[in-house]
């Protein structure tokens, strides 16, 4: 997330700067800082490096996708490899199965840290949340709550009637756009459907009323702030270059805006509890969770109003974004490969039959539809470097020493295309999974693929976003048919970096429905 590129650095000092005044400024304040900097040599064995500029160190070589720049210097480095990015703390990354293994296995604890960044503090109110909290005794209460009565595999379940409805607008606005003879825009429609999804088992609202977005576009703020470049997370003691670039009063503005409206669910939420008896109501969300147990005196800590903000933030962000990415490579992956696009809507079809929609049911039964979707996010990890993490003491890894406060950065999308452990790595291949002699899974055991990360730190949600992922992919299989537009050759397949890697054009297929 705080892993960025040079090119928004000037992006944000051009937004507000075009005179020679503030250039000549900043470069007398980065050069002082840089003869300022103490000299930090000793006899500790570190990992390599590539060689560095003064002041910026190596934030030129990112580029402007990061993920595949630093998986070019580590196949040249090694699989441990040391950045230095502008002044901060220096960066690992960490590019292998077995460094991964190791750091998982034997140092857990040590690399189960989140690295602060200005953006994360401020709109996660001090990073009390689950994505980001320090590794520590409130994390692991907090954790365990979003496990046990948030995302347990039952209220996952429970929730499949939201699923189901939201799929059944989705199929019926596809289904309008066919007859119309229209493309349909299906990143736009699944940033719809999965929005609504996660709005609803949240708070118990749909984000979309009369066509029009709520609150959408403030989520997807949001998620471009995250990845936003801030002096203060790689020049610490030019944190304040971060209000004349703007980038403190959009952050501010923002957390104002989530603020207020988490506020507001709140209080309808608490109302609609006393009006039905202290909240014993059939229909619960996530919020009345929260609220229950908080309110009957049920936790064993103490989680306040801004905690329960946290988490619900942390509910929408982690859910949208990449759900909305992997379903957008799926579809992509799938219709440049028509074998396998024929091979998975004849299982579905088959498995299906012909009901009137698609049940929960049904999508355990189709294997091959789930060997797709492990597929699509070992070649299209939605987040490239997992969440990144913090060593919070010193520690040896391959032979090395990593200082305390130490950023590390595991590069999972470089280790889901390394040859030496995946066959033609390069190609979508879902048969991979098909193995009932090797199964590998989600669960951050097999450490050459990590989607979810692994560890104590291995994300909590799994399960939900799983289940909205096949059953909205399952749907789209079974009722329609899809082929490229009228004029289009071919997909584009360039990537965009932020929070998650999105493609850079939108998914726009032409579709006839299918009729059982």
């Amino acid at each position: 997330m705080d892993l960025q590129f040079l090119q928004p650095l000037w992006q944000e000092s051009h937004r507000v700067a075009h005179s020679i005044p503030f250039l000549i400024t900043l470069l007398l304040a980065l050069t002082l800082l840089h003869l300022l900097k103490p000299n930090r040599g000793g006899k500790l064995k570190l990992p390599p490096s590539p060689p560095k500029l003064p002041i910026i160190g190596n934030l030129h070589q990112l580029g402007s996708l990061p993920h595949r720049s630093l998986q070019a210097l580590s196949n040249k480095h090694g699989p441990l490899m040391l950045l230095h990015l502008g002044s901060a703390p220096p960066t690992l990354v960490v590019s292998s199965p077995e460094m991964v293994r190791e750091m998982l296995k034997s140092h857990d604890i040590v690399f189960a840290n989140r690295v602060r960044t200005s953006g994360v503090d401020i709109l996660f109110n001090g990073s009390i949340d689950v994505a980001f909290a320090p590794y520590g005794e409130y994390w692991r209460q907090v954790k365990k709550l979003c496990v046990q009565e948030l995302l347990s595999l039952d209220r996952v379940k429970s929730f499949q009637f939201l699923r189901k409805e939201e799929v059944d607008i989705l199929i019926n606005k596809i289904r309008c756009s066919s007859l119309e003879g229209k493309p349909v825009n299906l990143s736009e429609m699944f940033i719809n459907v999965t929005n609504n999804i996660i709005f609803r088992t949240v708070i118990g609202q749909r984000n979309e009323e009369d066509g029009k977005r709520k609150y959408g576009e403030l989520w997807m703020r949001v998620v471009m702030e995250l990845a936003c470049f801030s002096f203060a997370d790689y020049f610490p003691s030019l944190g304040w270059l971060d209000v004349f670039t703007g980038v403190t009063s959009r952050l501010k503005r923002i957390f104002k805006e989530i603020d207020a409206f988490l506020e507001l669910v709140i209080k309808q939420h608490k109302n609609k509890m006393l009006r039905t008896d202290g909240g014993h109501s059939n229909q619960k969300f996530f919020v009345d969770i929260l609220l229950q147990l908080k309110e009957n005196g049920m936790l064993d800590f103490d989680l306040d109003q801004d905690g329960i903000k946290a988490i619900i933030l942390d509910m929408f962000l982690a859910s949208t974004d990449t759900s909305i990415t992997t379903m957008e490579w799926a579809m992509t992956e799938l219709m440049k490969n028509p074998i396998i696009m024929k091979k998975a809507q004849e299982e579905v079809r088959e498995v299906v039959g012909r009901k009137s929609n698609v049940v929960l049911n049904d999508v355990n039964q189709m294997c091959y539809l789930k060997c797709i979707v492990k597929e699509t996010l070992r070649l299209h990890p939605p987040l490239p470097f997992l969440v990144p993490r913090e060593t919070s003491a010193n520690a040896q890894l391959g032979g090395y020493d990593i200082p305390c406060k130490t950023r590390v950065y595991v590069n999972s999308w470089a280790i889901h295309r390394d040859p030496k452990f995946w066959d033609k790595a390069e190609e979508f291949l879902p048969e991979r999974f098909s193995s009932n002699s090797n199964p590998i899974d989600f669960i951050g055991k097999d450490f050459k693929y990590i989607p979810f990360g692994g560890g104590r730190r291995l994300c909590p949600g799994i399960s939900a976003g799983l289940a909205t992922i096949e059953y909205v992919l399952a749907s789209l299989l079974y009722w329609f048919d899809w082929e490229l537009p009228s004029g289009t050759e071919e997909l584009d397949m360039s990537e965009v970096f932020g929070f998650s890697i999105h493609k850079k054009v939108p998914l726009n297929l032409a579709t006839t429905p299918y009729y059982p």
